[in-house]
């Protein structure tokens, strides 16, 4: 089995596999400090940003990972990225990660249809019975949001990762397994049609 790029289709946003061509958007999107404050390498130029975008192609092709363009239905923008990474097809395990909206589509209902998406198509399609999140624990937001999922805390790794300034990075983990995400399924779904964030 493997992953093949695949476009995902909401009612808020689709999901489309991400190109060399969703560089410059990506940009126009993503040239916010606050959005990589925590991050292992900010974005702050064209440049960035296009190597951002081919470092992710470079996984894709190496079956690492497989990375999505985020698209806010109702306005064709591209509003952010997201993908599996540490895919491990034997053990139905991958994550979802390094994901990231421009502010202005943050608390939007943009990331709770994108993980909604993104777990259905995990669990459903793919058979997955374990996807992984992790975060930086100084990154309350991010930890919030992932609680707010349906996730469950696995643990904290310490120094588990080296930013580019040199900052050592603890991270906290959570995982959704596939006995819980029938129950995960139902609360998104009810987020969603609350038009809750």
């Amino acid at each position: 089995m493997s992953l093949n790029p695949v476009t995902l289709r909401g009612t808020l946003v689709t999901l489309e596999p991400l190109t060399l061509e969703h560089a410059e958007p990506l940009t126009g999107a993503g040239l916010h400090p606050s959005l990589w404050t925590l991050q292992p390498r900010p974005i702050r130029s064209a440049a960035d940003m296009r190597a951002y975008v081919e470092q992710a192609l470079e996984e894709l092709a190496r079956g690492q990972s497989l990375p999505f363009a985020v698209i806010h239905g109702p306005t064709g923008m591209v509003v952010g990225s997201t993908r599996y990474m540490d895919i491990a097809l034997p053990h139905r395990r991958l994550e979802i990660g390094a994901t990231w909206y421009t502010p202005a589509y943050q608390r939007s209902g943009v990331n709770v249809e994108s993980k909604l998406m993104l777990l259905r198509h995990a669990f459903e399609t793919l058979g997955m019975q374990k996807v992984v999140f992790k975060t930086e624990t100084l990154n309350r937001q991010s930890r919030t949001a992932i609680l707010a999922l349906g996730a469950v805390e696995e643990g904290t790794f310490a120094r588990q990762f080296i930013a580019d300034d040199g900052r050592k990075r603890d991270m906290v983990y959570f995982a959704i397994f596939d006995d819980r995400w029938p129950d995960v399924k139902r609360h998104l779904e009810e987020r969603l049609n609350r038009g809750r964030r």
